[in-house]
């Protein structure tokens, strides 16, 4: 009897990958990809699954997986393809021995990213195929038919998301795991090694790849035509498909599963069945540029835009067929991203804010470090980029000028990509402060393992990387271990080694707030009779601390967990311990 669940997008594809008999999984975790592997490794009794130090060596796992034989699967978010497009590009003229699919998840709207990057660009250039899932049912489906289209067509196959696809749930259908034989690897010189002899003719081969997909592709089932009225036909995919629906329900449409390579002669028999023919994609026009160059008049971008999420209401009003008599959307109050109470990295902050020193920032919570109160991290731009932007500023302008500088960075974040950054200051002897700010997790994505945190993915006790030592065998000259909430000694630390010319690390230790699952011990109240109301312990915009209107401050107790910092801020003695009620 067929079992039906309600899933969320990113658990589906790992149910996908499960029952598609997978055996490798690897990821880095990143929003909206994350929770691909939080759910594949509910299956460990017959799928390893690990969290990688980056998305590159995640990739590079699961191509060495596929060459042994064995289906493999690399998940990430669409940045995080950058980080691993170096193995995508060779892997594409390599092939596959045992499936290779590749989920990569998009953005539109910024919800947690730094850019809008289209992923569907990256793979037209990697000579990849695509496929768009439009829910639930068709993310499990399609990783599936991914690895069947891996296997025939000897390609790795990129399977896009989007946040609204990942974090959205819907109704799947389960079925049990295919028993998939590894396939017996063959010694193949001239395919496996990528040296420019053997590279220019897989180049050919892989363009006779693109070739045979673009024209068999008319063909599968994941592509599907839906005639009604033809005076409007619609090319769409992905969630957008869920819009159009919704907004014109009468219209003709072509629903595209495969958007890369595209299937040429189902949309030029489409478009020349229809009277008008309108392109609906997020973010890049990829579909539309492509249609236009076969001669096919489309309306697209002139009318939607390149950027952020689609909804029905924007396509009905931009294609106009109906009149909208909508009301106007409520008002919701503006609630800025904040840093939680207790975390350890508003501590450090505080103090770099004292100092009045600059931070080259990175990708994690603490990038809210830019924003008020805090107004310290004055650069953010990928992982691993606040040290190396640091060593920029220092060949470019000396000692003297970053000696207000430092670079943040977390724990995962320098395990990820930090760590070469890290060394390249040394090998280039450069001058500097770091501070890794070490809370014991990867926080921003919900609270993954890494390589220090002693825990792997499947949840095995395993080797926790020393960061400090680390940077102590690199030739780090100086390396000290601060905790965060020792505002004195985290504040001696950071005027020495700024001070220092010479390159050093602070490793700034505490739990993240949310990881700490001990009882709250301790909290702390405001005395009125002692308080003189001068705000320093509301400087560093913990949301537990609200000022009244008459200039009275108190502690929240519900969202006090104890940290102590306002009580090492102030100078009158107003903050005091008392237990918890």
């Amino acid at each position: 009897m067929e079992k039906k669940v309600i899933m969320l997008g990113n658990a589906a594809i790992a149910r996908g990958a499960y029952e598609a008999g997978v055996k490798v999984s690897a990821a880095y975790p990143g929003t909206p990809s994350t929770e691909i592997s939080e759910n594949i490794v509910k299956y460990k009794d017959v799928l390893y699954s690990e969290w990688s130090p980056n998305e590159k060596v995640a990739l590079e796992v699961a191509i060495g997986a596929s060459i042994s034989g064995v289906r493999s699967l690399a998940s990430m978010k669409h940045v995080g393809l950058n980080v691993a497009s170096d193995p995508l590009y060779t892997v594409s003229y390599i092939g596959t021995n045992g499936g290779l699919v590749i989920v990569v998840a998009d953005d539109p709207g910024l919800y947690s990213s730094q850019n809008e990057q289209d992923t569907r660009a990256v793979a037209r250039a990697a000579k990849v195929p695509v496929l768009e899932p439009s829910d639930s049912m068709e993310a499990k489906e399609f990783t599936k038919f991914a690895y069947e289209m891996s296997e025939k067509y000897d390609t790795p196959v990129i399977l896009r998301t989007t946040t609204r696809l990942a974090h959205s749930q819907g109704v799947v259908t389960l079925e049990q795991r295919q028993e998939i034989e590894d396939r017996p690897y063959e010694k193949n010189i001239a395919k496996h090694v990528m040296m420019p002899g053997n590279a220019k003719f897989r180049h050919i081969a892989v363009e006779e790849r693109e070739k045979k997909l673009a024209e068999e592709g008319c063909a599968f089932p994941i592509n599907r035509v839906e005639y009604q009225d033809t005076s409007i036909g619609v090319i769409t995919s992905g969630i957008p498909y869920l819009y159009v629906k919704e907004a014109l329900p009468n219209a003709s449409v072509l629903k595209l599963g495969m958007v890369n390579p595209l299937p040429r002669k189902l949309i030029e028999e489409f478009a020349s069945r229809v009277e008008k023919l309108y392109i609906v994609e997020e973010l890049d026009p990829i579909i539309e540029e492509q249609v236009r160059s076969w001669g096919i008049a489309a309306v697209g971008k002139e009318i939607l835009t390149v950027q952020g999420e689609y909804s029905a209401n924007m396509i009905r009003q931009a294609i106009g067929k109906e009149t909208l008599d909508l009301e106007p959307p409520a008002q919701i109050p503006v609630r800025p991203p904040i840093l939680c109470p207790g975390c350890p990295h508003r501590s450090t902050f505080h103090v770099l804010n004292q100092l009045h020193i600059h931070a080259a920032g990175d990708i994690g919570c603490y990038t809210l470090g830019a924003v008020a109160p805090l107004n310290v991290v004055d650069t953010t731009v990928c992982m691993g980029s606040s040290i190396s932007s640091l060593h920029g500023m220092e060949k470019a302008k000396g000692f003297d000028y970053i000696k207000n500088w430092v670079a943040v960075i977390g724990d995962s974040t320098f395990m990820h990509t930090g760590i070469n950054s890290l060394m390249n200051m040394v090998y280039n002897q450069s001058k500097g402060t770091v501070l890794i700010l070490d809370n014991s997790t990867t926080g921003m994505t919900g609270h993954q393992d890494h390589a220090a945190t002693g825990k792997t993915l499947m949840g095995d006790a395993t080797y926790a990387i020393d960061i400090a030592g680390i940077c102590k065998a690199m030739g780090v000259p100086s390396v000290q271990i601060v905790n965060a909430f020792d505002l004195p000694l985290l504040k001696q630390a950071v005027k020495e080694e700024t001070a220092r010319e010479a390159l050093s690390v602070i490793v700034v230790k505490a739990p993240c707030a949310l990881l700490d699952k001990r009882p709250v011990t301790v909290q702390y109240r405001i005395d009125p009779e002692k308080c003189k109301q001068c705000g320093m312990c509301m400087k560093p915009g913990c949301p537990a601390m609200t000022k009244d209107r008459d200039g009275a401050i108190t502690i929240n107790d519900t969202m006090c967990n104890g940290c102590g910092l306002c009580a090492g801020i102030c100078r009158f003695g107003a903050v005091e311990k008392v237990g918890v009620r």
